[in-house]
């Protein structure tokens, strides 16, 4: 069964292998057990469970949240060559029967309907004549009440697959979940003995950077400038903030839509599919908008304002880069955030139980928002992610806060306050009692009278704040949980306050540069839009960003070539191919390029490129810095590192003195000396915190250690 799933994949899908998770999921689901399958977005859901439809005898049905999503995946079904339907309340009652109907007679192998069709009685009684094989749940982090949407109507799931009268196998999958969240979907939906299988949530081709105190809206055009021909999407916490946002845009020649509930139907529905078909390139929305929204070329998510917890985070920023192709995530943080989502939970929730649950998920996203520390690490462990690298190369953290700076004074300054405090008031009153605030709070509290009041009157109170909130994530000082946050001491800060420890705080060293497209892409991408109109798709159902961009380093020559490119199946070839092979052929006579010709099965093409990593050493010899390499390259700083070590191992010469410190290396030799050289982290762990992974690995090599091991 897996050797005819695989031949699906290339027939229908394009690609030659699966991803990371996709063969355990689809084996799993095919040899008749339960699953769930914990996939980041853009890692292949949906395949998980549409080619098992074509696999199994009779019906898949699908439970998807939202109308939007089901018409996306319809669409793409239908490109694919793969018929499938849904059913949802923008159809009529005549709609619903005649698909219903046809659905019976084998017509469809995929039938996508909402969650909430199960309250319909009339639904239900024609639904459970139908042949259903496998029963697939999509966003199952809905049916959790700890989850970031819960959905009462997901809660109607079980009950369903209880009375049907043959039990399918049942699938779930979601993007974002705890392991709190996934134990609540195996026991709300019923699941049996299922094969749980979590692929990581790592998206390597996404970077994250936090900016704090930015001028937003200034911040906003100087970011666009560069990226008009992008595709992105702007979140803030409100309608109204959105409106504003839109309006601002407008006037300054963006074209942009907007997005939120106080909009009509008919309006969200023409900002989507403007944005969609890439008539816009920018929408300004809440968090209405965007799950399950299939875009595949969205390079940038600017989130506006502080999102509520984790999990809607990453789900939103995810929606970034799900080609494969390289995408941003920036959060634009501001105090008064926190208490608009402070508001926003005592407006919606009335359990007090899940109340202090999402207060306790609020500390944690402002936490995130203070760690100097890598942010792709914070977002991994708090979904439970073991044994990940201390930098990741490609966060603002990692690439742009590369500098120590030594605030143990500013630190205990703050231990000092909050304990003459007695650890009894929230970090804004000890950030007025610093500043020598009047306030009448203060006053009427005698902390005037404190040694330590006034200590920071030459900073603002935003910065103290600030730094106090830094000292928060860093684990200094411990809040109490709830909407008014009690501020206290760690053990780690009566060290500092005894002189027996240091804060040492990274600080930012530079911006990050912008990256354009090449000439062909761009022509690509062009075509494809005219593609698009003239059917009446999305761009993106033609062919994803990532597929124009592989033809465009590719250039094949014939359909043989074009069926090797990533997403280029022999449906899409027939569909769209020559034309495309057409345009790349006048791009190669133009410029004189010689295009690459297809090779058949089992044939070898010759092999004359130049090692990746001796790419970047030429690059390196060349002098550029490890950064330059990195965006020039379209890879991670850590990569880039990793390809020098390796052109070390092999013999290449390598001026490892540039990425030593020099007042450490003679600590590193001895720590290497004392822990050994067959792991990296221990000797990470024994040394101060301005020695990184790279340092450790360059003294290793010019120690000329046969025994290292880049993985750390």
């Amino acid at each position: 069964m897996l050797q005819r799933a695989r031949a699906i994949l290339k027939e229908h899908f394009g690609f030659s292998s699966f991803k990371k998770g996709q063969e355990q999921i689809i084996d799993s689901i095919l040899q008749g057990s339960d699953t769930l399958g914990i996939m980041p977005t853009g890692g292949g859901k949906s395949a998980c469970y549409q080619i098992p439809a074509l696999l199994f005898p009779g019906l898949t049905l699908v439970f998807s949240p939202l109308i939007s999503l089901m018409k996306d995946q319809v669409d793409a079904l239908d490109s694919l060559g793969i018929p499938g339907t849904f059913i949802n309340s923008s159809l009529s009652f005549d709609e619903v029967e005649e698909r219903i109907s046809r659905a019976a007679r084998g017509q469809f192998k995929l039938l996508y309907v909402a969650p909430e069709r199960l309250e319909s009685d009339r639904f239900l009684a024609c639904i459970r004549s139908l042949p259903v094989a496998l029963l697939a749940v999509d966003e199952a982090h809905c049916v959790s009440q700890w989850g970031h949407d819960f959905r009462p109507s997901y809660r109607a799931i079980e009950p369903f697959i209880k009375e049907m009268p043959h039990r399918p196998v049942v699938s779930a999958f979601t993007a974002t979940a705890t392991a709190e969240v996934q134990q609540d979907i195996i026991n709300m939906l019923g699941l049996r003995n299922p094969k749980h299988v979590v692929t990581g949530f790592n998206r390597e081709n996404l970077s994250f950077s936090v900016f704090r105190g930015e001028n937003k809206k200034e911040f906003l055009l100087a970011y666009l400038a560069g990226r008009k021909e992008q595709a992105g999407i702007i979140y803030a916490a409100t309608r109204k903030e959105v409106d504003t946002i839109f309006e601002f845009l407008l006037k300054k020649g963006y074209a942009a839509g907007k997005y939120h509930a106080g909009l009509s139907d008919e309006e969200r529905a023409r900002s989507q599919d403007q944005f969609l078909y890439d008539d816009i390139r920018i929408m300004v929305a809440t968090n209405a908008f965007g799950m399950g929204i299939d875009k595949s070329n969205v390079r940038y998510i600017i989130h506006y304002n502080l999102p509520k917890n984790m999990e809607a985070y990453y789900q939103e920023a995810g929606r970034a880069g799900r080609d494969d192709e390289n995408g941003e995530c920036i959060l634009l943080f501001g105090a008064q955030d926190i208490q608009i989502q402070k508001f926003l939970i005592e407006q919606t929730l009335v359990s007090p139980e899940r109340k202090s649950n999402e207060y306790k998920k609020l500390r944690a996203m402002v936490d995130y928002c203070h760690t100097p520390h890598c942010l792709r690490k914070y977002i991994l462990q708090y979904f439970g992610e073991e044994d990940i690298p201390e930098e990741c190369g490609n966060c603002g953290n990692c690439n742009d806060y590369n500098e120590l700076e030594d605030k143990t004074v500013d630190a205990q300054m703050i231990f000092s306050c909050i304990l003459r405090m007695r650890e009894q008031f929230g970090i804004s009153l000890v950030a007025e009692v610093l500043k020598g605030s009047r306030n009448k709070k203060v006053l009427r509290y005698g902390f005037n009278n404190l040694s330590t009041y006034g200590l920071m009157k030459d900073r603002t109170l935003k910065q103290i704040s600030d730094f106090a909130n830094i000292l928060v994530a860093e684990g200094y000082i411990l809040l109490t949980e709830g909407r008014y946050p009690v501020a206290g001491l760690s053990p780690r800060a009566y060290s500092v306050l005894k002189g027996q420890g240091k804060v040492l705080i990274k600080v930012r060293q530079k911006e990050t540069a912008a990256t354009g497209d090449d000439s062909l892409f761009d022509q690509l991408r062009g075509l494809r839009k005219e593609i698009a109109q003239r059917n009446g798709i999305p761009p993106y159902i033609v062919f994803a960003d990532s597929t124009l961009r592989d033809m465009s380093r590719q250039l094949p020559a014939d359909q043989l070539a074009m069926l090797a490119v990533k997403g280029v199946g022999q449906r899409k070839f027939e569909q769209y191919g020559e034309t495309f092979l057409e345009l790349i052929r006048e791009y190669a006579a133009a410029n004189g390029i010689i295009l690459r010709t297809g090779k058949p099965a089992g044939e070898k093409a010759p092999v004359n490129e130049t090692p990746s990593h001796l790419v970047t050493l030429d690059l390196y010899r060349a002098g550029g810095t490890l950064q330059e390499i990195a965006r020039q390259r379209n890879l991670s700083v850590v990569t880039i590192q990793d390809h020098l070590v390796r052109c070390g191992m092999e013999g290449c010469h390598v001026d490892w003195d540039d990425f030593i410190p020099s007042q450490y290396e003679a600590l590193i030799r001895r720590k290497i000396e004392e822990v050994g050289a067959h792991k990296l982290k221990p000797i990470k762990e024994s040394l101060p915190a301005g020695v990184d992974y790279f340092a450790i690995k360059a003294v290793l090599c010019k120690m000329g250690s046969g025994r290292l091991d880049i993985s750390k």
